[in-house]
């Protein structure tokens, strides 16, 4: 027979050799994984409850165990605790600590049980808590983009099309488009809270227990809506993980598009807004720049972001069930992700109001391109012109301005008759910026009237929640 060898006295009594060292850092996930301590406590403390229910626990064994998980709890949030490698993850962490502790009872906790099952719980209840912070942070955002919207409701600038100028339109009403992105992302991570909130605890290893767990119990205990229904599916799924980093991705893709604009809008090209130095920085050789580094910044992550959705989706195509090691992988990706939404979340809230509009450069702009040409075009088909005719003759106008280098409001009434005799003295009343706008006026539209409508559906929308 072989001499058993020093080996890992939590699985190790079927080996006889150990690890080496450089294995047992590859295989170690407790440099990041101790992000999971609090839920890892706060579920021990619930199968520690029903455990004493069904009778595996005495009266005092509860007690201790609830004693030195809190113990634990404490010694982690004043920074006294220390985290072994050689015991691999936050689990055997806290289990060994509360054995040292408490003695034997701390031994009896892992009873019914897996690190599977405790590790899927315990990132549930992490995300779950995670998306509670996000759903605030997310509506924070909202609320200032909508009351920019509100005070920008009568605000005119330019549409655009292929960044092309298109129509005339409110910069309220462009905000609150960035409003309603922002609102399907939150209708999206309610659609992946409301999956994630399952409780995998008590699947075990893969196949469940022999002992008569009451899984009921612990799932109310951890205010989950109800237990995962199938065991092997409980330890294996990963897919909220998934679900959770595809509406991070979209609402960095959103935050990505929301600062290009302010990056355009910036430049001296544009000059359509300023935004507070405090999110800008200089330049280490050009003493006239103001860089736009936050909008930037947040333009970029977006492609971690993409990069951690991708990567857990690589991480599952491949996996047999029921648990594998693979998982472990799962972790990182789920931590920079959250982290990365809520500090752009964060400092997005803090910049939009400092937003300031120059009125009167966005006016200019929109003036310019002929942007009412679609409003010409209208008047004419109101005026009973078929309207392919009337975009034909709009076009032949827009012609004329062009090589006159005016804008379309500045023809002649007589010179416009000659395209179309249909026009009338009251076209000025149409083909003006101001008019353009007004004209708008219907739902979903950009009618100063109608943006401040929306803007007080979308605050109530928010008050709702």
């Amino acid at each position: 027979m072989s001499k058993p060898t020093k080996n890992n006295k939590v699985w190790g009594g079927r080996f006889t050799e150990g690890n080496e060292e450089i294995v047992k850092r590859f295989t170690s996930s407790i440099d990041f994984d101790h992000k999971l301590a609090a839920q890892d406590i706060k579920a021990s403390v619930a199968h520690a409850k029903m455990l004493h229910k069904i009778g595996v626990l005495e009266e005092a064994e509860l007690v201790k165990i609830k004693y030195g998980l809190e113990k634990i709890k404490e010694d982690i949030e004043s920074s006294t605790n220390s985290w072994s490698e050689e015991l691999e993850d936050i689990h055997m962490n806290i289990e060994a600590r509360l054995t040292d502790l408490v003695g034997v009872a701390g031994k009896k906790l892992h009873t019914g049980r897996s690190r599977n099952d405790q590790v899927a719980t315990d990132i549930r209840l992490y995300m779950r808590e995670a998306i509670a912070d996000i759903k605030k942070e997310l509506g924070k955002l909202q609320n200032c983009i909508i009351t920019l919207a509100q005070s920008n409701a009568a605000t005119i600038m330019p549409g655009f099309t292929h960044l092309q100028i298109a129509q005339p339109i409110t910069f309220g009403h462009h905000l609150l488009a960035w409003n309603e992105m922002l609102e399907r992302d939150y209708g999206r991570l309610l659609d992946c809270l409301h999956r994630l909130n399952e409780c995998p605890l008590g699947s075990a290893a893969l196949a469940g227990t022999s002992f008569p767990i009451d899984r009921d119990m612990t799932s109310k205990l951890l205010m989950f809506n109800k237990p995962t229904e199938n065991s092997i599916d409980g330890v294996s799924d990963r897919d909220f993980t998934v679900e959770f980093c595809c509406f991070a991705a979209l609402l960095m893709s959103h935050l990505s598009r929301i600062s290009e604009e302010i990056i355009l809008w910036m430049s001296q090209q544009f000059d359509f807004i300023s935004i507070p130095d405090s999110f800008c920085t200089g330049s280490s050789i050009m003493p006239q720049k103001k860089n736009p580094d936050i909008p930037e910044l947040i333009r970029g992550k977006s492609g971690r972001i993409n990069g951690n959705l991708i990567a857990l989706l690589t991480l599952l195509k491949s996996q047999p069930l029921a648990y594998n090691k693979d998982n472990q992988e799962d972790k990182e990706a789920i931590f920079d992700t959250i982290e990365t939404i809520l500090s752009s979340l964060k400092i997005f809230s803090r910049m939009i109001p400092g937003i300031k509009p120059n009125i009167s450069r966005m006016q200019e702009s929109a003036a310019s391109g002929h942007s009412t040409a679609t409003d010409l075009a209208e008047y004419l088909v109101k005026k009973g012109i078929p309207f392919r005719d009337a975009h034909h003759a709009v076009g032949r106008i827009v012609a004329l301005a062009i090589e006159r280098n005016i804008s379309i409001d500045k023809i002649e009434l007589s010179v416009l008759q000659t395209f179309c005799p249909n026009i009338q003295e009251d076209v000025f009343e149409v083909i003006t910026l101001e008019g353009s706008v007004k004209s708008r006026n219907h739902f979903g539209g950009t009618a100063p009237e109608q943006v401040e409508a929306a803007a007080l559906r979308a605050l109530k929308r928010l008050e709702e929640r």
